[in-house]
């Protein structure tokens, strides 16, 4: 009888860890979708130039990067809830204090400092995901996870509409939203990832690493270059074939919305079918939508479906690859491919417009979906060399979910 109620409670616990830390990802993702346009409004109200209003944009870029050379240590030596807890914290106080000021460099330091809070639990919530998440599941809850982020970063930006009740209500809805996750973070005891053996030195551990699953880190690049050039190069073609910036903003919806729906059935597949041949065949079926962008011309239909099924299939790279790398890697090398993922998407994020601007500028207007393509295309063709080794050991969470 005993052993019948600590099995439910382990059950009840485990459903409750996972819907908690969905919830920290939906907050985590509201908080960024809404600080992006609306830090650009209000310095845009306040007369500072495009160009000054970008770099101080990339704060937070820059502490999403920098954090991942050394979130790993913490995550190790106090657990996930104490990393999370400290993130949410980083967060919340840094966005609260955007109304008492205008000046730029202390803006540029707050945004540092998000970046770096948002970094942080991101990372120890994808990680305490995936390390606990049963084989047989790990797909279904990592896409969750990626769903969880995709449905806060698109509800985010709707906080710009509590502007006129004055300039920091967006940011004190914001806090408080952190606040209520908060409470619930507190609740959870606290788990800590296999610790790598004695002596091993982190070089080695990412040699190992990519040794090992060098084709499951790709898409951690390919998703950055893909979001990163669709939001910033993407309005530019538009404009250049003629679109109206209203259709441009309808476009890019599809394209979420269409890796929304895609999400969790793609990683229930993966569970069932297996990780690699999904991630072919959806690198394969995006290379192909974004091959045929250039010739859907200036037709919105075409374009919208098009992008949405480019959307679908490829929104799902960086959790599919999360989830194959917990299946073929040690636990205890498991953070260091999270750090490595991290930083691919991040180099990703910063290619991305770089390459796509300087394509449209000297090479031509189509040059982003080429490259896209090209891309997706070859690191579908580059899974068929690819042989995992014996899947790692499973644990998790506990059934019933």
């Amino acid at each position: 009888m005993s052993s019948s109620i600590s099995a439910t409670e382990s059950i009840v616990f485990s459903r409750y860890r996972l819907m908690t830390l969905l919830l920290v990802v939906v907050v985590a993702g509201m908080s960024q979708g809404l600080l992006l346009p609306l830090l650009s409004i209000m310095l845009e109200d306040a007369g500072i130039s495009a160009d000054r209003n970008g770099m101080n944009s990339a704060a937070m870029y820059i502490g999403i990067f920098c954090t991942m050379f050394f979130v790993e240590k913490p995550v190790v030596r106090f657990g996930y809830k104490k990393v999370i807890v400290a993130g949410i914290a980083l967060v919340t106080c840094a966005s609260v204090l955007f109304p008492l000021t205008q000046s730029l460099a202390v803006w540029f330091v707050l945004r540092l400092l998000v970046g770096v809070g948002d970094s942080s639990l991101h990372y120890a919530t994808q990680l305490w995901i995936v390390s606990a998440s049963p084989a047989d599941r790990r797909g279904k809850y990592i896409s969750l996870y990626g769903m969880a982020y995709g449905i806060g970063f698109s509800v985010g930006p709707l906080g710009i509409n509590l502007l006129p009740f004055g300039q920091a209500v967006p940011f004190v809805v914001s806090g408080l939203f952190f606040v209520l996750v908060l409470l619930l973070v507190l609740r959870l005891g606290n788990e800590t990832p296999q610790r790598a053996a004695d002596g091993e030195a982190a070089g080695n551990r990412f040699f190992r690493t990519y040794r090992a699953a060098w084709f499951v880190l790709i898409p951690g690049i390919l998703y950055g270059l893909m979001e990163a050039s669709m939001n910033s190069s993407f309005p530019l073609y538009g404009l250049r074939i003629g679109l109206d910036q209203h259709w441009i903003s309808l476009l890019l919806l599809a394209f979420g919305v269409g890796s929304l729906i895609l999400q969790l059935p793609l990683g229930i597949w993966s569970d069932r079918i297996g990780r690699k041949p999904v991630l072919i065949a959806c690198g394969a079926v995006g290379s192909a939508a974004f091959l045929l962008v250039p010739a859907a011309g200036d037709s919105i239909v075409l374009l919208f479906v098009l992008f949405a099924i480019a959307g679908g299939v490829v929104g799902s790279f960086y959790s599919l690859g999360l989830a194959y790398a917990a299946d073929i890697l040690p636990r205890a090398i498991l953070p260091a491919a999270n750090v490595i993922a991290s930083i691919h998407f991040s180099i990703g994020s910063i290619l991305g417009p770089t390459l796509g601007g300087y394509g449209i500028r000297y090479l031509s207007v189509h040059s982003i979906f080429l490259f896209l393509g090209a891309a997706f295309l070859a690191f579908a063709l580059l899974g068929f060399a690819f042989r995992p080794r014996k899947p790692a050991e499973d644990s998790g969470f506990a059934t019933g979910g």
